[in-house]
């Protein structure tokens, strides 16, 4: 377990990418279509990736009808939609990395060069910080009412969840990706309040930025997580010194 700072933007975050819910059903949409390419077809409870985007798509409210278009779409031999990750520098040197979606990799890698250098960031290749990050399952779990956030955690502990962070009034549970589900409903099933789970990729190492660089660095990110074709921002960026 560790402070809350580091992981205080998740709930801001969240909040923002609902409230722009045209660009979130594209994003959510995009994602199933690539979770059916690259996740082992068209069976959510085969592909624990397409299963985890149809979840999130129905927490978000999407019509049924734009899910099996989604899915449909994934399915096409015609279908050019590529998933590509982008590496680079944020201002105090903070690492950022970039999930996107895309039918045209050439376009949309130009676009987020420039949204990093005129932002004064750093736009870097393959690897350069990605050696910081691992793939995790996430999922998100508030107290109930009178519980405090120390008693939720020893009773998630009492469930055998090893990996257990603080976000504000929210526990992280991190979880090996391919088990997300199983113990997403396991929670459920043991009455927690499971307000999100999804995959992610964690930091291994976070950096706390200068008051100077701080609001530029949420800046940069909000200006990639805005562009249609990106799914996903991570950073190691631990927010201490940003006040939104």
């Amino acid at each position: 377990m560790s402070g809350h700072s580091k992981w205080s933007t998740i709930k801001r975050q969240k909040a923002a990418n609902d409230a722009a819910k045209g660009n979130l059903f594209s994003k959510l949409s995009r994602a199933i279509s690539i979770a059916v390419k690259t996740g082992g077809g068209d069976n959510p409870h085969t592909n624990y990736k397409l299963r985890i985007a149809v979840d999130a798509a129905r927490q978000a409210n999407m019509p049924k009808e734009n899910i099996e278009r989604a899915i449909a779409r994934g399915q096409s031999q015609d279908a050019n939609l590529e998933e590509i990750t982008y590496e680079g520098f944020g201002p105090g040197g903070v690492s950022l990395m970039v999930e996107a979606a895309s039918d045209n990799k050439n376009r949309t890698g130009q676009e987020i060069k420039n949204i990093f250098e005129k932002s004064g960031g750093r736009f870097a290749g393959p690897g350069s910080v990605s050696f910081n990050f691992v793939s995790k399952g996430m999922i998100l779990v508030s107290k109930k009412d009178n519980e405090s956030l120390q008693d939720l955690i020893l009773s998630l502990i009492d469930t055998g969840v090893e990996e257990i962070e603080e976000a504000e009034s929210l526990a992280v549970v991190f979880v090996p990706p391919k088990e997300l589900f199983d113990y997403k409903e396991l929670l459920e099933k043991k009455g927690f309040n499971v307000q999100k789970a999804q995959l992610v990729q964690k930091p291994l190492n976070f950096v706390v930025p200068e008051k100077a660089d701080a609001q530029k660095i949420a800046s940069l990110i909000k200006k990639l997580e805005d562009h249609s074709d990106v799914q996903r921002v991570y950073s190691n960026l631990s927010d201490s010194n940003i006040n939104r």
